[in-house]
């Protein structure tokens, strides 16, 4: 009770608030932008409302536009996620649990490559993949996306930290002499105490593949095989050109339909970091 009386610190409060609006305020440009037509956009202010209320109509037009491209994006943004992210998560999670609870030779060798894995940024491996996905003939096909998703340094050094705490040495010693192999112990006893880790990588590695814009750039030429993030930028460049034919009210409504996924994740995979926080808090 005592700590709800305490004064609270105007600076803090001020730094809190200013973040607050810094957060939203794009936010709101984007959802106000995206209830106007064309037209609307070009003669009224970004955070007011302008013209005919056309959200949906703007809606119905983002997924018939060039005969309904843009939901084709969307599976495979869905595909590059669910088995880029998901297979990330699941080999972050082995590795990580496999380098916190067992000893071999090399770990500390092994340590050093993911925190360098870790510091090298994702744009400096760009071009080197596209060279070797070039010469293996896999460009323009998914693999180019899903496969160097499946590494994610960060993951796996997360789960390693994790494990090495949530996972008590004592229970996994307690389950081998019950006679439980090293797989049914991962899988029945590792698993459940790593939840809260593992909701944080899959969140962690979703966003990275949902948002990935600069390496589907260069692997895919075919706008059949475009995530959202380059076919939304491809119909943004409708605007310049001698051509030109801008689409704005589209790109600005599949963008507030693409972080619609993100935002139920992040509410979904909520309920686990809460449990790992409540779990922490009484860990003696």
């Amino acid at each position: 009770m005592a700590g709800r009386n305490q004064p609270r610190s105007p600076v803090l409060t001020a730094a809190m608030t200013i973040y607050l609006l810094y957060t939203l305020v794009p936010l709101a440009w984007l959802v106000i932008s995206a209830t106007k037509s064309q037209p609307a956009l070009l003669s009224t202010p970004g955070l007011w409302f302008g013209g005919p209320f056309a959200l949906f109509d703007n809606i119905a037009e983002t997924l018939t536009y060039n005969n309904g491209i843009f939901l084709r994006w969307v599976g495979n943004t869905v595909l590059y996620v669910v088995a880029g992210a998901g297979g990330a998560t699941v080999l972050a999670t082995a590795a990580g649990y496999g380098l916190a609870k067992y000893a071999f030779a090399g770990r500390r060798a092994v340590f050093a490559v993911i925190l360098g894995a870790i510091a090298i940024p994702g744009t400096a491996l760009a071009v080197p993949t596209f060279l070797l996905f070039s010469d293996l003939g896999l460009t323009n096909t998914p693999w180019a996306i899903i496969i160097p998703s499946l590494i994610h340094p960060f993951g796996l050094y997360l789960i390693w930290v994790y494990a090495t705490d949530a996972v008590p040495d004592e229970l996994l010693e307690a389950a081998r002499i019950d006679g439980a192999g090293e797989v049914r112990i991962f899988l029945t006893v590792g698993l459940r105490l790593l939840a809260p880790g593992i909701a944080t990588v899959a969140l962690f590695a979703m966003v990275a593949t949902w948002n990935n814009y600069f390496l589907p750039l260069i692997m895919l030429s075919k706008p059949d095989w475009y995530p959202l993030t380059v076919g939304l930028s491809q119909w943004n460049a409708q605007a310049l050109g001698a051509n030109a034919q801008p689409i704005y009210h589209l790109v600005i409504t599949g963008s507030l339909l693409m972080i619609v996924p993100l935002i139920a994740a992040f509410l979904l995979l909520q309920r686990f970091w809460q449990s790992g926080l409540a779990a922490g808090s009484v860990k003696q």
